[in-house]
């Protein structure tokens, strides 16, 4: 004979437990999806910026360590100690200092570097030696992922160096697009710009700026 004190759950209250389990379960589930996602994102993020800022500590580095040291192409054809733009060759080329050399290879410390951007990737060129021979192959490293847009200004002298009127920004109208030889002009030394603002458009940062002064300014 049962007694009032051993009853058991009826029917309706067990579909109600389990409704509220259920809806505290999802709940939870919700909460901890919401918290993944965002650890991922900002996990990649993080990631992304760490990218960004690498591969304009390498560019500043460049140029920061730039040296008026002409060299010459794979052709034998001389090439500036600094050339870029859209009409060069490749958007930034360059002769830099620096090239640590912990193995004491008898080699200069001095590195030929170019920048260049394919299929939306930003490259970085280097070569073993400056004055390159027809089989000098060139180690390439990819810098960041994503770039749209590589452009690139240079100025050729300080007594050009304008601000914009009624603000302290730089005047870049008059900045040259390209830095490259005088085809007139065979033979001749091309002197290096005194600056150059590198522009990245990025896909998902979008557009970055960076103005360098070059050695010995």
């Amino acid at each position: 004979m049962s007694t009032e004190g051993s009853r058991g759950f009826t029917l309706v209250e067990v579909l109600i437990a389990l409704a509220i389990t259920a809806v505290v379960s999802v709940m939870a589930y919700t909460g901890l999806s919401t918290v993944m996602t965002a650890a991922e994102v900002l996990r990649a993020s993080e990631a992304r910026s760490y990218e960004i800022n690498r591969a304009w500590m390498i560019i500043s580095r460049d140029l920061n360590e730039f040296v008026p040291r002409p060299v010459r192409d794979e052709f034998g054809e001389p090439e500036p100690a600094l050339t870029g733009g859209e009409l060069a060759r490749f958007p930034l080329s360059l002769t830099r200092a620096g090239w640590h050399n912990p193995a004491g290879y008898p080699r200069s410390n001095l590195q030929r570097v170019n920048y260049r951007l394919e299929d939306e990737v930003l490259w970085r060129d280097t070569y073993p030696v400056l004055d390159r021979a027809g089989d000098t192959e060139p180690r390439s490293t990819e810098l960041l992922e994503d770039v749209e847009l590589l452009q690139l200004r240079f100025l050729g002298d300080l007594e050009a160096l304008q601000t914009a009127t009624g603000s302290g920004t730089l005047d870049l109208r008059n900045w040259a697009e390209n830095w490259v030889a005088d085809g007139s002009q065979p033979g001749a030394v091309q002197a290096p710009p005194v600056a150059v603002e590198i522009l990245l458009q990025l896909r998902d940062w979008g557009e970055m700026r960076r103005v360098y002064a070059l050695p010995p300014l």
